[in-house]
């Protein structure tokens, strides 16, 4: 055989591991890299039942208004999310609630039946605040983030595991147990939601982006 021969098999080898080393499910030249999922406008997003709940300024998304959910509808991994990393800017005001759902399906009325609920809660009087995986795994009371100020809002699914930080510090390390049986809130696969909670409530968020697969845990 060649030295030309031997080098042509060796590199095709070489290619065919690389290939193999991403599962097709995450197939595509952005796999494993951050990927926004706002480009300044509803490009992508789609508003239950209140549309008007949502708006877009200066390069954010307002949720601010009647009982609505945003849902993540666009070419991202075909707004189709299992294991994967995402993270956010969030800023709460006074009074606020609202919630990041992962695992979820468009329905165009009500509370998402489907997926969990990451809370958003600095100082509305639900005892359930920021950084809990709501009704699982909850933070209570004592709210790891302040109103008027941009906290940063990590969610990580990996297998049945859940992990939440705020500011980096985790307040969720969760994972379902294998005979869990709440109906629709289960480690499954599917988009993302932003929640308007009611009226009074005024959340930002910004610079939503998702990662799959996930990155290896240290």
């Amino acid at each position: 055989m060649t030295r030309k021969l031997v080098l042509i098999l060796l590199f095709a080898g070489l290619l065919l591991a690389g290939c193999q080393t991403t599962p097709a499910e995450y197939a595509g030249s952005e796999a494993g890299q951050w990927q926004s999922l706002f480009d300044g406008t509803f490009n992508g997003w789609k508003a239950s039942e209140n549309k008007d709940t949502f708006s877009v300024s200066d390069g954010m998304i307002v949720a601010h208004g009647p009982r609505s959910h945003l849902f993540y509808v666009g070419p991202v991994n075909n707004a189709n999310f299992k294991n994967f990393e995402f993270k956010a800017d969030v800023m709460t005001t006074p009074g606020s609630n609202s919630g990041i759902y992962f695992h979820t399906e468009y329905e165009e009325t009500g509370w998402p039946s489907k997926g969990f609920e990451c809370q958003v809660n600095t100082t509305h009087s639900d005892r359930k605040k920021t950084g809990g995986l709501y009704a699982v795994q909850d933070v209570i009371d004592d709210a790891p983030s302040v109103d008027d100020q941009w906290f940063h809002y990590y969610i990580r699914v990996e297998g049945n595991h859940v992990i939440i930080q705020i500011d980096g510090k985790t307040t969720v390390a969760w994972t379902q147990p294998e005979d869990w049986e709440q109906s629709g809130r289960k480690i499954d696969e599917g988009t993302f939601a932003l929640q308007g909670h009611d009226p009074k409530s005024i959340v930002y968020y910004k610079n939503l982006m998702v990662r799959v697969p996930p990155s290896p845990m240290d």
